[in-house]
């Protein structure tokens, strides 16, 4: 049998909340000749349940369950699975655009030197709602000096990488927890050639309930690693510029605070009084003075919708 032009990498660690929406986002897709192989990685939760009940329904789909071996085993794992030309990057509380497919595997077929091409993404709430569309720059040079200063400017899950070169770079390093996207990425630059299309690929959910600010500082020092390590290989002095993204506070006060205030405002003026209500008490919470914190509540509570 031909293999898949695609293998689509999915591993599924308690994902029951969104997972039907991100498995359909794939199985809608516009370019079908994929394999879809989703690893669930020891769930206590409806994962497997969900899970099970697509694979008897498409048989594109290749499932494994197994006791939690982490995230970067359980790429590995996939990556030895795959049987696709290209590996197309997916998590399980995402949603791919229908076309993303089709667009990523065109551009890397015209540009046989380029290893790995993401795209423009969408950042969406834990209700699925839009908060920013974020365009990402677009060519080599600018990917490869924006990831040898620590910033991951190819969104993982927005990813499409051609497999004969992961391959070649060894695949995920374990040593590299909380990076292992980032430190793929250094990695593949020094092989190939990178690139994001400007056309949207994927609605990334941030999780506004779920901020882990001792990860978010873990995952800094790492990145910081991560870049040491390649500007070593490369021969270089780099300098690390990273900052993290908001959407992704520290443990301090003010930066949870202006997450906070962020997501409030942007709540508001969408017309999400309840939930920029909620934003502005959890940010009079952590720091009761502030008087951006009570401004917001006011608005939320009375202003009219812009």
């Amino acid at each position: 049998m031909k293999p898949p032009a695609i293998s689509v990498l999915m591993p599924v660690y308690n994902g029951d909340r969104y997972l039907t929406e991100a498995v359909e986002s794939v199985l809608a897709q516009t370019f079908t000749d994929f394999e879809f192989l989703i690893i669930d990685d020891g769930s206590t939760d409806r994962s497997l349940q969900i899970l099970q009940q697509y694979a008897a329904q498409d048989d594109r789909i290749r499932l494994i369950s197994r006791e939690n071996r982490g995230l970067i085993a359980t790429l590995n794992q996939m990556l030895e699975l795959a049987q696709g030309e290209f590996l197309a990057r997916m998590d399980a509380d995402d949603i791919a655009v229908g076309d993303r497919f089709a667009a990523q595997l065109e551009f890397l077929r015209q540009h046989p030197d380029y290893v790995c091409v993401g795209g423009a993404f969408a950042l969406m709430d834990a209700q699925g709602r839009t908060v920013l569309p974020l365009e990402m720059p677009e060519t080599n040079d600018e990917i490869q000096q924006a990831i040898l200063s620590g910033r991951t400017i190819i969104n993982h899950p927005c990813a499409m990488i051609r497999r004969q070169a992961l391959e070649a770079i060894g695949g995920y390093d374990t040593a590299m927890v909380t990076v292992e996207d980032l430190d793929m990425l250094l990695r593949l630059g020094e092989v190939g050639k990178l690139a994001n299309l400007k056309q949207m690929v994927l609605k990334y959910r941030f999780h506004m309930e779920s901020v882990s600010a001792k990860r978010s500082e873990f995952q800094h020092q790492m990145a910081q690693e991560a870049c040491r390590r390649a500007w070593q290989r490369r021969g270089i002095t780099g300098e690390f510029a990273a900052e993290m993204p908001w959407y992704r506070p520290g443990r301090d006060r003010p930066s949870r605070q202006s997450f906070f205030h962020r997501y409030g405002w942007w709540a508001f003026n969408n017309g999400w009084r309840s939930t920029a209500a909620s934003s502005a008490l959890r940010a009079i919470a952590l720091q009761p003075i502030t008087p951006e914190s009570w401004k917001l509540l006011a608005c939320a509570l009375i202003k009219p919708i812009p």
